[in-house]
C-alpha cells in the first residue's frame, strides 16, 4: 500500500511490490506508460516527455535517466506540478519501488490529498501490480460458479438492507450496495458472500484492495456482466481465491 508524506509544499509518495524475475529500466518504463494510459482508456498520453490531455501539458519530466534496473525522470512543471521533485522506478531485491521524491502539486494541499493524491497512488498501485500479470496468483482461484453464488447472497443481502432503510429506491439500493462492497473488500478482503463460499479478494500480489482499488472494481463490474469476463479483476490487477 502507498504512502504518502509532506515537507512544507512537497509530497513524497511511496509503493512497491515483490517480483520474482528481474526487469529492465525500458521494461520498468514501457510498462508504466501503458498502464496509466490503459487506466485512463487513452485520455491520458504520454508524448514529449509528459503527459497530456489533447493540447493541456498535465505533468512534464526532464531528461530521462535510464539505466540496467531503474528509471528516473526530474518533474519539471506542468498544470498539476511547480518544477522540483523527482520520479524514479527501481527494481532491486526482489521488489520494484515507485517513488516520487519532494513532488510539488499546484493544487492546494487539501485538495490535492482528495482529488489527484488518490488518482496518483491507485495509478502507482496499478502500475506495478501489473507487473505481476506474468507470475503465478496468489493462491488457488475460486471457481467461477461459487463466485456467482456468492454474488448472489451479496446481492439479496443488499437489497434487505435497503429495504431495512426504507422505500427501496434505485439511487440509495446503489450507494448501499457499493459502500457495502467497498468497506468488505478493502477492511475484510471478503463480503457476506465471500464467508459463505469461504472466497475472498486480493490483489495480484495478496494484499487487500485499497479503498480505491475497490472503488475501481466496484464500478467496473458492470462490464463484466455484460462481457462475461472478469473485466473488473482485469482493470482492478485483483482476483478471488479459496479461502
Amino acid at each position: 500500500m502507498g504512502v504518502a508524506t509532506w515537507s512544507g509544499d512537497a509530497v513524497t509518495t511511496s509503493d512497491s511490490v515483490e517480483v520474482t524475475r528481474p526487469l529492465s529500466g525500458a521494461q520498468l518504463r514501457d510498462a508504466y506508460i501503458e498502464s496509466v494510459q490503459d487506466l485512463t482508456l487513452g485520455l491520458v498520453r504520454f508524448r514529449d516527455s509528459a503527459w497530456r490531455i489533447g493540447p493541456i501539458e498535465l505533468l512534464r519530466f526532464g531528461q530521462e535517466r535510464i539505466g540496467r534496473n531503474y528509471l528516473e525522470w526530474p518533474i519539471v512543471g506542468g498544470l498539476l506540478a511547480r518544477p522540483g521533485g523527482v520520479w524514479r522506478i527501481e527494481a532491486k531485491d526482489g521488489a520494484v519501488t515507485a517513488t516520487a521524491t519532494n513532488h510539488r502539486p499546484t493544487i492546494p494541499r487539501p485538495l490535492y490529498d482528495i482529488s489527484h493524491l488518490q488518482f496518483h497512488q491507485l495509478a502507482t498501485h496499478l502500475y506495478l501490480l501489473r507487473l505481476l500479470d506474468n507470475e503465478p496468483p496468489p493462491g488457488v482461484e475460486a471457481p467461477r460458479e461459487d463466485r456467482f453464488r456468492a454474488a448472489a447472497v451479496d446481492v439479496a443481502f443488499c437489497l434487505t438492507l435497503a429495504r431495512l432503510t426504507g422505500r427501496r429506491r434505485l439511487r440509495r439500493t446503489l450507494a448501499i450496495t457499493a459502500a457495502y462492497h467497498v468497506a468488505c473488500w478493502t477492511l475484510l478482503g471478503r463480503t457476506l458472500g465471500g464467508v459463505v463460499l469461504r472466497e475472498r479478494v486480493v490483489s495480484l500480489d495478496g494484499s487487500r484492495p485499497t479503498a480505491t482499488q475497490s472503488l475501481l472494481r466496484f464500478a467496473v463490474l458492470p462490464l463484466s456482466w455484460i462481457t462475461r469476463r472478469s473485466v473488473h479483476d482485469e482493470i482492478a490487477r485483483t482476483t478471488v481465491i479459496r479461502d
